[in-house]
């Protein structure tokens, strides 16, 4: 490790809310990290359950927040008021933090100091914590790098963008952006928003674990298609949408209008086809959703026109079929592991630019 990354301070925020049984594995995780400039906070964010006893047991090693329950970005806004270093992890209290992931962030950030964030692969594992073998983004995917305003303001939501856990960020960037709104879903933000602030760096290696055990606010545990699931993605999307918008605008950045991701369209589709009566978005059609689909494919300048081709045959099909076809191809569409035989050639696809 360089002089310079040695000295890149990083603070490992933990939220939590009533996860005592992962707790320990997310404070020893960070507690392990082989950086030496590393402070470990932790947010409890209401629990009734015996998290806080549990965090008794780490007194004088790291920093304790207690509060009542307000919600994920409401943890977010606490923690941040106690960051002092010059990277930031958020770490989920049901995930854990591989132990070079702090140093190997610094490092980036020491070669690149101009870099508002740096992404990490993570390794999923089921409730025990036992590898499941996925990985996000999924082993045909690409984590994006770069300059990614464009992208960004063009197709935020169709970029394989990683979870909270795999992302360390420059506070100075985050401190642009926060205290973030308390409502559910906002927690998205410093994922979405920091990448117009500067550049982003993508890790091949893995650095964190992302635990799936049927509690988790994004992910289900088995790949069951869940409408209200989706109905709730499509609302943070939106919310997403308006703050990616609104900071576009602070910072004079040129932005088409509006924002189209062919997955938000495409969980629209699914909501307005399979249970209409409860389709969140007034005024949403089938025609309409069809007509921003092919806006939508068109504007994707980073995969090949064959991949944009398939993305506008599999909307088309799921518009066109009964519901029972319907819900297959949503499923195919939500759930990678349904079209393993696929993904290396779609990989691929998505990889070769027009």
């Amino acid at each position: 490790m360089s002089a310079r990354a040695a000295e890149i301070a990083v603070d490992v925020v933990i939220t939590n809310y009533n996860y005592a049984a992962f707790l320990g594995d997310a404070v020893e995780s960070a507690l392990a990290q082989t950086h030496p400039a590393l402070r470990v906070i932790v947010v409890d964010d209401g629990s009734t359950d015996d998290s806080r006893e549990r965090l008794g047991a780490y007194d004088g090693r790291i920093e304790v927040v207690l509060k009542e329950n307000g919600g994920q970005p409401s943890a977010f806004n606490a923690g941040m008021e106690r960051v002092r270093g010059d990277l930031v992890i958020f770490l989920d209290a049901d995930d854990r933090l591989r132990p070079e992931a702090a140093a190997r962030a610094a490092a980036a950030f020491a070669a690149e100091p101009e870099l508002v964030k740096v992404q990490f692969r993570v390794a999923v594992v089921d409730g025990a914590g036992r590898p499941t073998g996925a990985t996000k983004p999924p082993p045909h995917l690409e984590a994006p790098s770069g300059d990614l305003r464009r992208a960004e303001l063009a197709f935020p939501f169709d970029l394989p963008w990683l979870p909270t856990s795999g992302n360390a960020f420059a506070a100075a960037a985050l401190r642009r952006i926060f205290p973030i709104p308390e409502r559910p879903g906002a927690d998205l933000y410093p994922i979405y928003l920091t990448p117009l602030l500067g550049p982003v760096a993508a890790l091949e290696e893995v650095g964190a674990e992302y635990r799936v055990h049927g509690r988790n606010a994004y992910e289900p545990e088995e790949p069951r298609l869940d409408l209200g699931h989706i109905r709730q993605v499509i609302e943070y999307t939106r919310h997403t949408t308006e703050a990616l918008e609104e900071l576009a605008d602070d910072l004079e950045l040129e932005r088409p209008e509006p924002i189209l991701s062919q997955s938000d369209l495409a969980h629209r589709l699914i909501s307005l086809k399979l249970e209409p009566e409860l389709h969140p978005v007034a005024g949403d059609t089938v025609s309409g959703l069809a007509a921003d689909a092919f806006r939508a494919a068109h504007r994707r300048f980073d995969v090949s026109p064959l991949m944009k081709v398939v993305f506008v045959a599999w909307f088309l099909a799921t518009a066109a079929a009964p519901r029972p076809l319907s819900r297959w191809l949503a499923e195919l569409f939500r759930f990678p592991e349904r079209r393993r035989p696929l993904n290396r050639l779609l990989g691929r696809l998505q990889r070769a630019t027009s």
